[in-house]
This record gives structure tokens, sequence and C-alpha cells, in this order.
């Protein structure tokens, strides 16, 4: 299975801020949501604890279909900070690894499990997590929708996540992302040119240009209650 990691910053709000927009039409219930995070979960701890998976096809129905879907892992700062106490938990989390299949090429379950895994222990920007981590680790998962060709002027800021590829290369940027750094349009599609390794106009000329849309929810997700 070929993976993605996305690497656009190592800010961990820019995989939050724009939860409201991603649940506004929500696909997937509470029920579902705790099932695919519990899938995570059990995929890193697994293989922390150095044990099989019991990761097996859930009983919750709408988890099978082939889905594409990041997972990105945090791991959380000293409640008794004084930077926590000031500002708040959310935002002072620290980035432990995000991969991710931009391609429905294997069940969303299994793909959850897959991504999980990978992004705690292959990321190549961090060490492999411990098992003193893995069992600390606040899980995000974003679930893309199928990719669809869309034209620049189409582009929506906050709706829209982008791949644009031209021969080999191809980059990718969730939707949160022009939002936390404040990109407009045209900087989005730049910045995914750039993540591709493309020049950054690559767009206006012959690269190809597909989107998506993601439904973001995590272990602390008000939507998602325990």
């Amino acid at each position: 299975m070929s993976k993605l990691s996305e690497t656009a910053t190592d800010n961990p709000s820019a995989f939050e801020i724009s939860r409201t927009a991603a649940l506004a039409s929500a696909e997937f219930s509470p029920e579902q949501r705790r099932t695919l995070l519990a899938i995570a979960h059990e995929a890193i701890l697994s293989r922390a604890e150095r044990r099989p998976s019991a990761v097996a096809p859930p009983l919750v129905p709408g988890l099978s279909q082939p889905r594409g879907v990041f997972t990105t892992l945090y791991l959380p700062s000293d409640p008794q900070s004084d930077l926590n106490r000031d500002f708040g938990r959310e935002l002072h989390r620290e980035l432990r690894g995000c991969v991710g299949y931009a391609v429905p090429i294997a069940p969303l379950y299994h793909a959850v499990a897959e991504t999980a895994r990978a992004a705690a222990f292959e990321d190549s920007r961090f060490l492999p997590v411990t098992g003193e981590e893995a069992i600390k680790l606040e899980v995000s998962l974003s679930v893309l929708s199928l990719l669809f060709p869309i034209q620049p002027e189409a582009v929506e800021v906050g709706r829209h996540g982008l791949i644009i590829s031209q021969g080999a290369r191809r980059g990718l940027l969730l939707p949160q992302v022009p939002v936390e750094y404040g990109w407009d349009r045209e900087t989005f599609l730049e910045q995914t040119c750039r993540k591709a390794g493309l020049p950054q106009d690559a767009w206006r000329k012959s690269a190809t240009i597909e989107a998506f849309t993601a439904e973001v929810f995590s272990d602390f997700d008000p939507a998602t209650p325990c």
C-alpha cells in the first residue's frame, strides 16, 4: 500500500483548526467513531507490546468500505505546566506522527489500523514511539472522501484537501493546513506543488489537481463521547 506522510507542519493545531467545518455534515456516528479510534489504539499497543493484534472486522456496520484515511498521533504535554494552565491542553500537544492513505485501497477499519501503526513506528520524521508513550497517545482520524478532479478556482480553503501530481511526483495537504497558516487559495495550490517537489506554479500548467474532503474526529472530540 502507498502511504503518504502529512509533513506540512509540526504544529498540532493544524489538524484541529477546521474541526467544526469537517463535522458539519458528519458521516460517521459516535459509535462508529469510537470503534475506529479503538482500532487505532489497539493497532499501536499490540505492536508496542509485541503481541498479535486483536484488530478484526468490526461488528459496527459501515466501516468496511474502502476509504482513504490519515491517522495523526499526539503526545499530551504535562497538564500542570504553566503553558497548559494559561492556554489549554489542546494547543500544547506534541505531534508524534501522521501517516495516511490518500486513496481507498483498503477497508476503512483496516486502513485505520495500518496507518496508526505506521504513524507510531514508521514516520521517518520521528523516532518510533516507546511502550510508555503508546499508552498516552491521543489519536485523530481524518477520513477522506473519494478523490475528484477540481479546477483551481473551485478550491475552497478549509473545505478541500488537495493532491497535485505530475509524473511520479505527488504532494498532499489536508484541509486543515491552509486554515492554520492563513493561506488563500493560490498559496494553498502553490504549497501543495511545493510539497510534491514541483515548481510552485505547476498548478497553472500541466499538473493534475485533485481534491477531497475529510471528516476529522479524535479521542477528545465532543462529538465522540467516551
